[in-house]
């Protein structure tokens, strides 16, 4: 990838309108951003939909008048985000973490503030409830110093709770972190981690693949999860109830291939029925730091000889919940994806109706929320048709294929 792919892959992406499919057909189809900045409506309407090509044009339209040429106005922005402290890799360049190629649905790029993790280092990602207990505050802060200590990077969303909680954690022991926004990297969210925010610029990185100035919308956070658990080795669960955005990524990571560690809770606590939940489907149970990176750096390490390498659980412990994991693939998380599965157009059997409305509208062409909003029955808002989906995706009814665009499962 040149110089001047890089600067066109970054001006696509900060089009937020358009889709992770849709930027790829356009790379695919129009590989010069001066060809593409001279192409009329309608002959962007031959491979995009009328929608898309409509924001495409007027950008490029846009563009044309503030710089002359396509090449030249790519160039420019790109030279604005640098000059702001902020910096881009694209898919395809030696920079980019290699582990997020291998993911479902990588992001097309990645926006960042100081520095990219290293696919060389053992990373965990930390996640759990916003509103934890001090059990869940013990544990994350422990398991992020232990960590931190030892030099393997912790990842997570920074948000309030467990995500903060670790990642300052880790930084306080001398060691590194990073944190996937679900908003622009410029833009610190919540304002409360102001702090650790700017840390971590210094001693790890802040990543997105939203461009700058994107506010926190609350639909971009369970898209943002897949990056988290990606550029993890393995996940740990600290706390989290049956229903929340901890079970999003898990669903994710397993997707991926990731294991998953929980730390279990008390039947009678809230804000460990997810955890138990989890422990109950097969997922590895946490105990102590020790015993946990010392399993899993037996798996790093066989992975990194090759796929023939396998892993047996340490005597006491189970089997960490995997992709691979006989429980895995059937239970509150909903089945894993067979292509077998496609052919069978019944409505599903138990699924509430506020769901099976959603799941009435998709099909197998992917939608995005608006597209699935606009095609409903009844009437209710963006944040609840994505709340609805995300609900779907975690009872296996629907999957999404890329940014934003889901499908019938």
């Amino acid at each position: 990838m040149n110089v001047e792919q890089i600067y066109y892959a970054q001006w696509l992406l900060s089009l937020y309108e358009l889709s992770n499919k849709a930027i790829r057909i356009i790379q695919e189809k129009v590989p010069d951003p001066n060809e593409l900045f001279r192409l009329p409506k309608e002959q962007l309407e031959m491979f995009l939909p009328p929608q898309y090509a409509q924001v495409l044009w007027k950008k490029c339209q846009e563009g044309l008048r503030s710089h002359g040429s396509g090449q030249e106005h790519v160039k420019c922005l790109f030279e604005a985000l640098e000059r702001r402290g902020m910096h881009f890799v694209a898919m395809g360049q030696p920079e980019y973490p290699a582990r997020l190629t291998k993911i479902p649905d990588p992001p097309l790029g990645l926006y960042y503030s100081g520095k990219l993790p290293s696919d060389k280092s053992l990373s965990v990602a930390i996640i759990g409830s916003r509103e934890c207990s001090e059990y869940g505050r013990h544990v994350a802060e422990t398991l992020g110093r232990f960590l931190g200590e030892r030099g393997a990077p912790v990842i997570s969303g920074m948000a309030r709770g467990v995500d903060g909680i670790s990642q300052q954690a880790a930084l306080l022991a001398g060691g590194e972190s990073y944190g996937v926004l679900g908003c622009g990297v410029d833009v610190c969210y919540p304002k409360s981690n102001q702090k650790l925010y700017q840390t971590l610029t210094q001693h790890g990185g802040i990543l997105s693949e939203y461009p700058p100035g994107t506010p926190p919308l609350a639909a971009n956070f369970p898209v943002r999860n897949r990056i988290v658990s990606g550029l993890a080795n393995a996940v740990v669960v600290v706390e989290a109830a049956l229903k929340s955005g901890t079970s999003i990524t898990v669903s994710l990571a397993l997707d991926q291939g990731r294991d998953v560690y929980v730390v279990p809770g008390r039947v009678t606590d809230r804000l460990s029925d997810g955890c138990n939940q989890l422990i109950k489907q097969g997922a590895a149970v946490y105990t102590d730091p020790e015993s946990f990176l010392e399993e899993i750096q037996q798996t790093f390490f066989l992975q990194s000889m090759g796929p023939k390498a396998s892993v047996r659980p340490i005597s006491g412990t189970a089997p960490a919940l995997s992709s691979h994991s006989k429980d895995s693939d059937e239970g509150a998380l909903g089945p894993t994806h067979d292509a077998k599965d496609d052919a069978k157009p019944s409505e599903p059997y138990g699924l509430p109706e506020r769901l099976k409305i959603i799941w009435r509208v998709l099909d197998h062409t992917p939608k995005s929320v608006e597209e699935i909003q606009k095609d409903l029955s009844e009437t209710i808002s963006v944040q609840e048709c994505t709340i609805r989906l995300m609900e779907l995706v975690l009872t296996g009814k629907a999957k999404q294929v890329t940014t934003g665009q889901f499908v019938r499962q």
